[in-house]
């Protein structure tokens, strides 16, 4: 009987969870898709920012800044997670740019230590090539040509085929939806949320 009553419970809980993330994940889709609105300029220039909370000019930005301001107005700040995770785990994250110790300013700006955080710190998602794969509120992460990586949300509009879910980014012409979720090599698949 005792058994019986875990397995109800667990249940319960399992299902609050599964809808909590689907909740999360359909506002973090919905807050994605409201940034195309906001005209921004491609800029992969440093600056200097406030922390926490910091960011750039909200007239310019990169791939990471799409996920960094679709997560902010839902109240998450990876600026500030990203930091506090380097500094408790700064070997843990690649070293491309030859820092000694993390850069609050740039750090969560940067795909590949993105990736990681979302390795560390969220959902690793298996990638496929089945588009069903990839839902609303996820993180899709590519390669494209030599060792650039690129970054991306899925939103919940579909593509004019219907085939599969569209991707908010930014890959030059601003914060944009697009087509775009097989038309690079994908190196990470993730969801995260607190």
């Amino acid at each position: 009987m005792k058994k019986y009553f875990l397995c109800i419970i667990i249940s319960f809980l399992t299902i609050d969870f599964v809808i909590a993330q689907t909740s999360f994940s359909t506002k973090l889709a919905d807050s994605a898709a409201e940034l195309i609105k906001q005209y921004v300029i491609y800029d992969s220039s440093y600056d200097t920012i406030a922390y926490p909370n910091g960011d750039v000019a909200n007239n310019k930005g990169v791939c990471t800044d799409v996920v960094i301001r679709a997560y902010r107005k839902l109240g998450i700040d990876l600026q500030k997670e990203v930091h506090e995770d380097m500094l408790a785990n700064f070997k843990k994250y690649p070293n491309y740019w030859g820092l000694k110790k993390p850069d609050k300013n740039i750090d969560h700006r940067r795909v590949p230590n993105l990736m990681t955080f979302f390795t560390r710190q969220g959902t690793v998602k298996t990638i496929t090539k089945n588009a069903a794969n990839y839902l609303p509120g996820d993180i899709v992460c590519w390669r494209l040509s030599g060792e650039s990586t690129h970054i991306g949300l899925v939103v919940n509009q579909k593509s004019e085929d219907g085939m599969r879910y569209m991707i908010v980014h930014n890959i030059g012409s601003g914060q944009v939806l697009a087509d775009c979720l097989f038309d690079f090599t994908i190196i990470g698949h993730y969801q995260y949320g607190k």
